[in-house]
């Protein structure tokens, strides 16, 4: 999943990205309101972390912003401010948590996961499809009693693919929202469908249901 942190102390902006980025998400970073809003509208994005206090922008307008050109992400508020009345304000824009500072990024990596269970309609972090277990907190699959061995890059795949179940997803969707930007130094133009081909392999080696479609012209859907 893809990540934009909007936080103009750029130190802590940097350890955002680092603790996300080891938990397999995709982070961009905007130190500045006019750079987050340059990102928001040409950049498709899974969460939006925000800092309100911008030196150059009411943090809060972004969130605007981003439900116009970003309206399936969801939006954090990261700030110092404690105010109710910020607080309120946010909310009442679209806002999905606020986080005050300072605060755990155990905590923070909690909340975007309970979020992201709801965004997908899901009570637990356990997904069943068949006698597969996956397990979006720990990051595994398994099959009865044996995990499945995927690369990072597999799991991210198969994951999002499954959490978007009976949706149709494009190649370049898939390519944005797993590994980021389009343009990657190993892309190529079947990059998506040798993935799926391993992940379908590997699935096969335990049940030879056809979990993954592919809709041709299009993508992959992961029919349950």
């Amino acid at each position: 999943m893809r990540i934009l942190i909007v936080e103009d102390e750029k130190s802590l902006a940097s350890e955002l990205k680092q603790f996300l980025e080891k938990e397999e998400y995709n982070c961009d970073v905007a130190i500045t309101g006019s750079e987050a809003s340059e990102l928001i509208a040409i950049n498709p994005y899974d969460f939006i972390l925000l800092d309100i206090g911008l030196p150059d922008y009411n943090g809060l307008d972004l969130i605007e912003e981003g439900k116009k050109y970003n309206p399936e992400a969801y939006f954090i508020v990261i700030t110092a401010r404690g105010e109710l009345e910020d607080k309120i304000k946010g909310f009442d824009l679209g806002a999905d948590d606020y986080l005050p500072k300072p605060f755990s990024l155990l905590e923070l990596l909690s909340r975007i996961q309970a979020i992201t269970r709801r965004k997908f309609g899901q009570k637990m972090s356990i997904i069943e499809f068949g006698d597969f277990s996956l397990d979006t907190n720990k990051r595994h699959l398994q099959y009865k009693e044996d995990g499945v061995d995927l690369t990072k890059k597999e799991y991210k795949l198969l994951s999002y693919l499954v959490l978007n179940k009976n949706r149709i997803l494009d190649r370049l969707q898939l390519t944005e929202h797993i590994w980021g930007d389009f343009f990657e130094d190993d892309y190529d133009s079947n990059y998506i469908d040798v993935h799926i081909k391993n992940i379908r392999k590997k699935l096969s080696a335990f049940d030879k249901t056809d979990w993954i479609k592919t809709v041709r012209g299009i993508g992959y859907k992961f029919e349950i």
